[in-house]
């Protein structure tokens, strides 16, 4: 017989309005933005990106939640209308950060004090956000077009610094990958296990498409340590099994890492021996070792996601 499961009629769910907000718009970037950060490698990577666009190359960015947090999202929309980035990949609580952003103009509770209390991920018009993706899948949407879809038709306050919504007016992916059970959403009532599955593996399979095409183009990693790395591996495994049979390779392209640890001046090309704990860091074993051994190449840039992002947005939008 079935184990017993959780009933979420008990669950009771407190309006947005009483949640204690870390973040608001005041955290956003403007779109001009250059910032002091520096870095040899952005100049290098901003040449890389304009060559991949000349030829016809995807340019694919995936990022961890703390980069819509670090209110990227304005700079990152402008890369999207100049056609700089040509797919955006976030994970489940990167679309919810943006998700709320454009809801109602601030994100991000404290853990401690809510986990605490037991109201952790417990707000109503999160639903909003199951919802929003329900809809979509009816429509044969992915979850990033689902969410941007509805983000824009509701006429969300701020859905013009929403990355989900530029996506779905300009016709440019930005999927989400969702693992189920992480994210604040899953809590839900209407969360349906179901719909999710189905409309995040779309989005897997719309990652693979322009993972297909990624020969000359350019794939940078920000601060995504497990999702990012993992649904990259897997897409270009599918990839290259389908250019294989066709007499074909996905080898000559750049890859980077942006995050916090340091590992400048560490050979990155080489995946660290499994005694040294940084075997563990999938972005370098993955993107900057393993997946690029052929022709490939592949960088790796410490810092604060607010700084490198307005650096390399800086040098792709002001320099011709």
């Amino acid at each position: 017989m079935p184990f017993p499961q959780f009933d979420r009629s008990r669950l009771k769910l407190l309006p947005l309005a009483q949640r204690v907000h870390d973040l608001n718009l005041s955290v956003m970037l403007c779109p001009e933005a250059s910032g002091d950060f520096s870095h040899p490698t952005i100049d290098l990577l901003a040449r890389r990106i304009r060559a991949a666009r000349e030829k016809g190359a995807p340019v694919l960015m995936t990022m961890g939640a703390h980069v819509i947090r670090a209110g990227a999202a304005p700079l990152l929309i402008r890369l999207m209308e100049q056609g700089f980035i040509t797919h955006f990949a976030l994970n489940g609580a990167g679309g919810i950060h943006d998700f709320e952003f454009a809801l109602i103009g601030a994100t991000t509770e404290s853990v401690a004090k809510y986990i605490s209390e037991g109201q952790f991920g417990l707000w109503e018009e999160d639903a909003l956000y199951n919802e929003a993706v329900r809809l979509g899948v009816t429509q044969g949407l992915g979850f990033g077009e689902a969410l941007g879809k509805y983000i824009w038709e509701e006429c969300f306050p701020h859905r013009d610094i929403s990355l989900l919504a530029a996506g779905y007016r300009l016709q440019v992916p930005v999927t989400v990958h969702v693992g189920i059970g992480c994210d604040i959403v899953h809590e839900q009532p209407n969360a349906d296990g179901a719909v999710t599955g189905e409309a995040t593996y779309r989005d897997f399979l719309i990652y693979a498409h322009t993972v297909e095409k990624l020969e000359d183009g350019v794939f940078l990693n920000f601060g995504s340590a497990v999702i990012g790395p993992e649904v990259y591996l897997k897409a270009l495994s599918m990839a290259r099994n389908v250019a294989k049979q066709r007499g074909e390779r996905i080898g000559r392209f750049t890859t980077a890492v942006f995050d916090l640890l340091p590992l400048e001046g560490q050979d990155v090309h080489e995946t660290p021996p499994k005694a040294d704990p940084r075997y563990y860091f999938r972005p370098w074993k993955t993107i900057m070792a393993r997946t690029v051994a052929d022709d490939g190449e592949s960088y790796y840039v410490q810092g604060q996601h607010r700084d490198t992002v307005a650096a390399l947005a800086h040098l792709l939008l002001t320099e011709g």
